[in-house]
């Protein structure tokens, strides 16, 4: 449906560098990636804001690379949402649709079923200024779909809410998602909002698309080491090996698969099992190792333990570590399964 070949744009401190991707009609595609990475550029080039210095974007088989945003058949909702403060809440909604000549008639059934939909039938006589951020996001994302565009582009569309009422909206889009069959681009640096909403995701890291693919494929086997850091796998090690057993510092790991030479494996915190003693369980990995740190970070804990030179960072809950008992300079196992290691 949406095609872009090879696109590259610079503005200011930010680039996009040679993206390639297409998404399909009816797909939930997210763009994660950390501050900086280049993606709300990206969003405002397929938008038709900027033009590509190269490449091409195509929409359903149209050259859009030279249109004005209002030819694309395109919306796109920046972060601020950008709700007109001098309009009610249904005079926004039905702005876009007046503009593309719209009857009265066809706006007035369009707004009040969007309204309903999204839960702001009771706010259309308000103004942008009098609403809650929750309210002013609902009311941003009916104007976007009321003129029917073939692709929705949405900037952070969270990220000026709070944690529970952000988590309200993912919930609620996935289902707004499904009533009112949109296509969507999402930009984000949030894990929560890729698992919860994207059918597949793009990583993107320094103005690169880096990986493209499902979103648990692209979770569970990142490609490159730039992508597993980003995505969590806080523990990268890199040793010696032979087979299905590594070597580091005269320790040795079970591998989930064989492998030679020199490699570099990943971690995630959250896959480290610890205990003041040898637990009996299926995981092979189990290494005698010291706690040199302990952060908390509010209803989990990160824990870090060294042995021979080894450096490791677990997450467990809180009440884990208040069971363990455990300080500084304590002895402690790391348990972990062979099938929890990336091979890079």
């Amino acid at each position: 449906m949406l095609r872009l070949e090879r696109v590259s744009r610079r503005w200011k401190d930010f680039e996009i560098n040679n993206v390639s991707f297409e998404v399909i009609k009816g797909e939930y595609f997210i763009i994660l990636g950390p501050s900086g990475a280049g993606k709300t550029l990206l969003l405002e080039t397929i938008a038709g804001i900027f033009k590509p210095e190269e490449g091409d974007i195509w929409l359903e088989e149209e050259r859009i690379t030279d249109l004005p945003p209002e030819k694309r058949e395109i919306s796109y909702i920046p972060q601020n949402y950008a709700l007109f403060p001098h309009l009610t809440v249904y005079e926004n909604i039905a702005y876009g649709m007046r503009l593309r000549k719209f009857s009265e008639e066809e706006i007035k059934r369009e707004v009040y079923e969007l309204a309903e939909v999204l839960g702001i039938g009771g706010l259309l006589h308000r103004e942008p200024k009098t609403l809650s951020g929750g309210e002013q996001q609902r009311v941003a994302i009916a104007r976007a779909i009321a003129i029917k565009p073939k692709i929705l582009l949405l900037d952070e569309p969270f990220s000026n809410l709070d944690i529970q009422m952000a988590s309200k909206l993912i919930g609620e889009m996935k289902r707004w998602k499904k009533e009112l069959e949109f296509t969507a681009i999402h930009v984000t640096h949030s894990f929560e909002e890729a698992l919860s909403l994207g059918d597949r995701v793009g990583v993107m890291m320094k103005g690169e698309l880096k990986q493209i693919g499902a979103i648990r494929e692209v979770f569970s086997t990142p490609k490159s080491e730039d992508v597993a850091r980003f995505l969590g796998y806080e523990n990268i090690i890199e040793g010696e090996a032979r087979g299905r057993t590594f070597y580091v510092n005269g320790i040795k790991l079970e591998l989930p698969k064989e492998a030679k030479g020199r490699i570099r494996i990943g971690l995630r915190p959250e896959d480290i099992i610890l205990s003041k003693k040898v637990l009996e369980s299926s995981a092979r990995n189990v290494l005698k190792m010291r706690v040199t740190a302990i952060e908390d970070l509010g209803s989990v804990v990160k824990v870090e333990v060294e042995s021979s030179g080894i450096e490791l960072r677990a997450i467990i809950t809180r009440s884990s570590l208040l069971e363990l008992g455990i300080s500084e300079g304590d002895e402690i196992y790391a348990v972990f399964k062979s099938s929890a290691i990336h091979i890079f």
